[in-house]
């Protein structure tokens, strides 16, 4: 299986046709992260710029961001 990652976060990716958008989901952490693209370039873009914006919130709010659980 291929994962898509960024700073050690890994998503689930599922595709909405009522919609036409790839739906992404950052998984192994409480903290709802979610995201979507329309092609797979959108996607991994959208995906780099929720982790960013995830991290610099978790900043912005004096608390350290989840750290990923690895699935065994």
């Amino acid at each position: 299986m291929n994962m898509m990652n960024c700073n050690g976060y890994a998503v689930r990716i599922d595709y909405s046709d009522e919609d036409g958008l790839f739906v992404g989901k950052i998984v192994g952490i409480k903290d709802v992260v979610g995201f979507h693209g329309a092609s797979v370039s959108e996607l991994r873009a959208a995906f780099e710029e929720a982790v960013s914006d995830y991290l610099e919130t978790c900043a912005k709010l004096g608390r350290a961001p989840q750290k990923p659980t690895r699935a065994t």
